[in-house]
């Protein structure tokens, strides 16, 4: 870029007083800029007194120019110095680019970087590594990781670990493993980063056995592995981790009780979850926002709603999760009018509420019969708070109609929706068919589910328990018949008791626990039952 030309691009900017057109007063500006505009202003200033730009301090440069949103304009700094500025000063540019909002410019700077020759270091690495990161880039993760190899940091720890967090976070574990198993040195970072990265794959069982494997764990390795089992739908193996993880000594975090508390909401876990809340009480806790959401959430799933709500009342912040849990909450446990009530507390307070509130709204209408204002709410949800309607939300719609007997509307609202229905849309009308007796649309909803979920047994009992009722015994038969030549079966009930914080669970006629027949005798005695044992055998 010529002379002329930039000098052109920065009539802009006012020139400067006739009294300071020499390089003396320019001295007094050029250690005083602190914005890319006040750094174009003295640009401008040095062009228009003829100063060369090499009295510019390099370091101060190289900063204002990464605070500008034009990448340009850096490069145009740079490339009319005299000299070529130090690794230091690049640095100081890539780790503003990399921590800001332009991660991209920090690849494109470091490429700049080598073309003029400039050698990098192991914190220029780590710079353009954090910017891959921010951007999911693997494809230029794998060249710096190649460069840094060449460049002999192929051993650093650090930067090692930032390479297979990469890979890991971009889904390319068959590299992540090939780089772990080739590390010459690992430590706990290098673990943990396996262990999370293989959970958020869902390979909850690959995860476990790196746990397994780890030399030393700390409380992010447990709590990791804790909130993968919570994730994947194994809350017991959850608790019972948690409980090794108490006898290691291993003081839990904010995030372990997060998730313990999330799966003693799943197991209905009241006693231990009431522990898990002392102690987050005791360990400063008490504020954290999302501790005090999931202990609502717990105390709601296991039945204890006056636990709910003074944990809510004791909030001092809440979030729409918050206030959301509790309408829902509220609802689920058959209190809808002060579900509503809440709802129109929150709004008071100017929190816009999101689609779980509404779930939380339309379930309370659905409980008390309010059509009305079922209604209102599903179509306020878009009017007026730009809530876009899930599935989860025509489901609920359809409940709410179906429980009221309005059967054909809720129907013709389920041909209406712009999305697909799932098997809930078409089992909440199943449902109402069976408390309203309407066979007809008994049998359209269950030609749907049979092709949705053909598997489910709910819904072949509820269709067949519609054709018992009405007397229709050889239909019922036909239902039975057609689950055994699909393979349905009937889902056993299951139960859970935690001894000594160990969850044990049991189904019907169960003979599969280590200490069955030692638990039958006991039963046996306790009811009078003696031959309870041999008779279950």
């Amino acid at each position: 870029m010529s002379s002329s030309s930039l000098s052109s691009s920065l009539r802009c900017f006012p020139p400067p007083p006739p009294s300071s057109p020499n390089l003396k007063n320019n001295d007094l500006l050029i250690h005083n800029f602190n914005t890319p505009l006040e750094l174009k202003q003295l640009h401008a200033r040095l062009i228009k007194t003829n100063t060369p730009l090499s009295i510019l301090p390099l370091t101060k440069v190289a900063s204002v120019c990464a605070l500008s949103p034009s990448f340009s304009y850096a490069h145009q700094i740079f490339s009319h110095l005299h000299e070529t500025p130090q690794t230091s000063i690049w640095n100081s540019c890539l780790i503003r680019f990399a921590e800001g909002d332009s991660p991209s410019h920090a690849l494109l700077l470091f490429y700049q970087m080598r073309l003029f020759d400039v050698l990098p270091d192991t914190f220029t690495c780590s710079f353009v590594l954090k910017a891959c990161l921010k951007l999911s880039d693997v494809v230029n993760g794998k060249i710096i990781h190649g460069i840094f190899q060449k460049l002999g940091f192929g051993s650093n720890l650090f930067l090692q670990n930032m390479i297979l967090n990469l890979y890991g976070l971009c889904g390319e574990m068959g590299d992540a493993m090939l780089l772990f198993e080739k590390m010459p040195q690992r430590d706990v970072v290098t673990w943990n980063i396996m262990v999370a990265q293989l959970v958020k794959r869902g390979d909850i069982d690959g995860a476990y056995c790196f746990f397994l494997r780890m030399p030393d764990k700390n409380v992010r390795s447990w709590t990791s592995m804790i909130s993968g089992f919570v994730q994947c739908g194994k809350p017991k193996e959850a608790i019972d981790l948690f409980m090794k993880l108490q006898d290691e000594a291993v003081r839990p975090n904010e995030v372990t009780v997060v998730s313990v508390l999330a799966a003693c909401a799943d197991l209905g876990e009241l006693d231990l979850g009431r522990s898990v809340h002392e102690y987050s009480t005791r360990s400063g806790f008490k504020r954290n926002v999302r501790v005090c959401n999931t202990l609502i959430d717990m105390y709601v799933k296991c039945g204890c709603l006056e636990n709910a709500r003074r944990v809510f009342d004791e909030m001092e912040e809440r979030t729409v999760v918050s206030w959301s849990a509790m309408i829902a909450g509220l609802a689920m446990h058959g209190q809808a009018e002060d579900a509503l009530w809440l709802f129109s507390e929150m709004i008071k307070l100017g929190m816009k509420p999101n689609g779980v509130t509404f779930i939380g709204l339309l379930h309370a209408c659905s409980h008390m019969g309010l059509i009305d204002e079922g209604r209102r709410f599903f179509a306020s949800m878009t009017a007026d708070y730009g809530v876009i309607p899930q599935i989860e939300h025509y489901g609920c719609v359809v409940d709410l109609l179906s429980r009221a007997g309005l059967l054909q509307e809720a129907r013709d609202f389920i041909m209406s929706m712009p999305v697909k229905p799932n098997g809930v849309v078409w089992g909440a009308l199943l449902g109402g068919c069976k408390v309203h007796r309407n066979i007809d649309l008994a049998e359209e909803a269950m030609k749907h589910l049979s092709e949705l979920d053909p598997l489910n047994d709910g819904y072949y009992v509820v269709i067949s328990n519609i054709y018992a009722e009405a007397e229709r015994w050889e239909d019922a038969a036909r239902v039975r018949k057609l689950m055994k030549v699909r393979g349905v079966k009937k889902t056993s009930g299951w139960s859970s008791i935690t001894v000594n914080g160990v969850v044990h669970e049991f189904v019907a006629g169960d003979q599969t626990h280590p200490q069955a027949e030692e638990i039958y005798q006991f039963l046996g005695q306790a009811t009078g039952q003696n031959e309870a044992w041999r008779i279950c055998t």
